[in-house]
């Protein structure tokens, strides 16, 4: 028997997944409502099968989700998102080959092949990601980079150190909102962890460098 988490907090992404999986046979499915409790859930099931919105997760940023691929060697992650920029998946597929991609613009096709590839071990990627892959990378010029004012807050408290749990008490947030600003900012950005927002924001002039090393 497979087991598949879904770690989606979209209602109905998550009762249309449920009833592809009811329709494979050998395939048991539960949810995951947070981090912790898909963690439970993968220590009963080593081998797993994860379909997860990393956009709307609280898996805070690639380095994360790679601690998960070595904590848990056999689970097998389809990152099944609105929105993963190149980068991203770049980085994430180079680092763990546990790892599929599917945006959820996919068509049922695609969907169906992603969860059969992946109850087999199998990694997929979308056709629609595959071609955003093969692009050329270009540089993503600061003018170019529309973030909103909230964002531009969120990032110079981030450039300065501060915590997610720390940036959400700050400004009377809740951690999964404030964690969401950042994954929108990181793919806006181009970047796939602090370091890089960081560099960012010293270049944009959001943080003074003196400000910075203090």
């Amino acid at each position: 028997m497979s087991f598949v988490s879904l770690a989606d907090r979209q209602d109905i992404t998550r009762a249309g997944m449920m009833y592809l999986l009811e329709q494979m046979d050998g395939v048991s499915t539960r949810y995951a409502e947070d981090k912790a409790e898909l963690i439970e859930q993968l220590k009963e099931h080593a081998d797993a099968v994860v379909v997860l919105d990393y956009t709307l997760f609280d898996i805070n940023d690639a380095d994360e989700l790679f601690i998960f691929c070595l904590r848990f060697p056999f689970v097998r992650w389809v990152l099944f998102s609105e929105d993963l920029s190149p980068d991203f998946v770049r980085q994430v597929i180079a680092t763990s080959p546990q790892v599929s991609v599917l945006l959820k613009e996919s068509p049922m096709t695609e969907i169906k092949q992603a969860l059969s590839f992946a109850l087999k071990g199998q990694r997929y990627i979308c056709q629609r990601m595959a071609e955003m892959l093969l692009t050329p990378n270009t540089t993503r010029m600061a003018e170019d980079v529309k973030l909103t004012r909230t964002e531009l807050e969120i990032l110079k408290d981030i450039a300065l150190g501060m915590t997610t749990k720390e940036i959400a008490e700050k400004r009377f947030s809740s951690f999964h909102t404030v964690n969401t600003h950042r994954k929108n900012i990181f793919r806006k950005l181009g970047v796939n962890n602090v370091h890089e927002a960081t560099k960012y924001a010293l270049r944009a002039g959001l943080v003074d460098s003196a400000e910075y090393y203090i």
